[in-house]
């Protein structure tokens, strides 16, 4: 984020705008994104699994499972920090990325014969 943004600039940030300074800084740490607009928030489509919701003055995004409680689990950032939001986000991605790791293309394992 802009460091001479003021309190004003900072209103008037509609939730796309959010998500797309957050998909800017995930690309800056190699990691593709993509930004959906609807309903009054955005969505920041990340990997399986990590999808992070822009609204108001928050990015929030799904952590896991809280098997005790029967329900899942969210970690929320600030939307005026969208660069340290991307490195929290970075961590869960690398988590991920282990569970679900990248497919390869569908051709890839066809026989040519």
């Amino acid at each position: 984020m802009n460091p001479s943004m003021t309190d004003m600039d900072l209103a008037a940030l509609t939730p796309v705008d959010s998500a797309e300074e957050l998909r800017a800084e995930l690309e800056r740490l190699d990691i593709t994104a993509d930004v959906h607009d609807g309903y009054g928030l955005a969505l920041v489509s990340v990997w399986v699994g990590l999808v992070v919701w822009c609204k108001d003055d928050r990015y929030w995004w799904r952590t896991g499972w809280d098997a005790r409680r029967q329900r899942f689990t969210y970690a929320w950032h600030p939307a005026i920090e969208p660069v340290r939001a991307a490195r929290r986000i970075a961590f869960r991605y690398a988590e991920l990325r282990k569970v679900y790791p990248p497919s390869e293309p569908a051709g890839a394992r066809c026989d040519p014969a």
